[in-house]
């Protein structure tokens, strides 16, 4: 006799049905918060109301708890995505640089705040939102938080850049900077503009890691 199958096969209905239910709830969240990164953006976060949110993205408002529990935890989750982008693109950009043969610190960390910075005006809309200093309760002690974050990881980075003190202290001014400066990048006019701003914050980077 043929054994029993116990796992969804090619071809499978409940297979098929569970995709398309995942399908669905990914296009859900997806309108969710592309309707509330765009009100955000126009509104702020304190004036943005759940039924706002609701009417533009054609969601139900139950559809918006379900998934993300309120308007704090939307934004939350668009922070969320824009910053791991960040930090995903930051070290695909280190990894490339080593594969081509770097092996200077300074380089390594400037390849990534290039990358970290095209982020910032690939998705300047939200970088705009996100730099605008508002939030739920809580946001700003997450920020620095995930500051903290970068700021270690680029420490490690740069280690090899004099003593480990040197490097810690260099990795703060630096990974300051950088984050800074993401601001005059997404308030740039147009992608000219914030590729010189890019090239211009590199070598600003470059000279502050300069020995005295």
């Amino acid at each position: 006799m043929a054994a029993m199958r116990t796992t969804n096969q090619p071809g499978d209905g409940r297979a098929e049905t569970g995709g398309r239910q995942w399908a669905r709830a990914d296009a859900t969240r997806k309108a969710l918060l592309d309707a509330a990164q765009e009100i955000f953006a126009d509104r702020g976060y304190a004036d943005t109301g759940i039924a706002e949110i609701v009417e533009r993205s054609g969601i139900s408002v139950g559809s918006l708890y379900h998934h993300y529990g309120g308007k704090a935890g939307i934004y939350l989750a668009l922070w969320e995505d824009y910053t791991a982008e960040q930090e995903r693109q930051a070290a695909l950009a280190v990894v490339r640089a080593r594969k081509s043969g770097e092996i200077d610190p300074i380089a390594l960390f400037i390849a990534g705040a290039r990358a970290f910075l095209d982020v910032c005006w690939q998705q300047r809309e939200a970088s705009r939102l996100f730099q605008s200093g508002e939030g739920p309760s809580g946001f700003a002690l997450m920020r620095r938080g995930r500051a903290r974050q970068w700021i270690g990881q680029n420490s490690k980075l740069l280690r090899g850049h004099g003593s480990e003190r040197a490097a810690q202290v260099l990795a703060l001014v630096l990974t300051t900077v950088m984050g800074e400066a993401g601001r005059e990048v997404a308030a740039a006019e147009d992608e000219t503009e914030a590729l010189e701003i890019i090239d211009e914050i590199c070598r600003i980077l470059i000279r502050l890691s300069q020995p005295a």
